[in-house]
């Protein structure tokens, strides 16, 4: 018998708090069921099982940090779009670490349930909007995205796991890091003839 009230939305809801709290690698069906008020064998009126329900916090993860990027970016250009995405995916990652994880770790998704999320195009989309903005085409398009993936989630990642432990404010480094990369992005280097492609 399905619980009333229990939905895959909830589930994923209540699976993605745990991870924020505990980490997305201590999330179990059973603590989610837990947590829910339920035996574990409802969980799978919702959700197949683990790996699914991960892929259903990726996916969460994945809208909600795109929603906030774009309400955050929305009307501005060159470096004002640049700091403002940075500033969004960084507070993102600092406030869900667990559904943040979700967004950066390889996780099989059930591809019919990925076809109906528009996170993951979204945020491509407002990607290469912001760094069209700046000039680039392909191929530089694609590694100035790949860039800006690993700058941002380089420092996140370190930040959370204390490694920045120097006396100077990671903030001052954040800040310094993002001057650099608009520095960058409007010098970007010319693609030359030869160059794999």
């Amino acid at each position: 018998m399905v619980r009333a009230g229990l939905t895959a939305e909830r589930v994923t809801v209540a699976a993605a708090e745990l991870a924020d709290e505990a980490g997305l690698d201590r999330v179990t069906m059973s603590q989610v069921a837990r947590r829910l008020g339920v035996k574990d064998a409802s969980l799978y009126a919702h959700v197949r099982n683990l790996e699914d329900l991960r892929g259903r916090i990726a996916l969460l993860a994945a809208d909600e940090k795109t929603i906030r990027i774009a309400e955050a970016t929305a009307g501005r250009s060159g470096r004002d779009a640049l700091v403002a995405f940075a500033n969004a995916w960084r507070a993102y990652a600092h406030e869900h670490p667990g559904r943040y994880t979700a967004t950066q770790t390889p996780i099989r998704i059930d591809p019919e349930l990925a076809a109906t999320a528009p996170g993951p195009r979204r945020a491509v989309e407002l990607t290469y909007g912001m760094l069209r903005g700046y000039g680039l085409a392909e191929p530089d398009l694609t590694d100035a995205v790949r860039l800006l993936r690993s700058a941002f989630h380089g420092f996140v990642a370190l930040e959370a796991a204390g490694g920045f432990a120097q006396a100077r404010s990671p903030q001052h480094s954040w800040v310094r890091a993002l001057d650099a990369l608009h520095t960058l992005l409007e010098h970007w280097p010319p693609f030359r003839e030869g160059d794999p492609a």
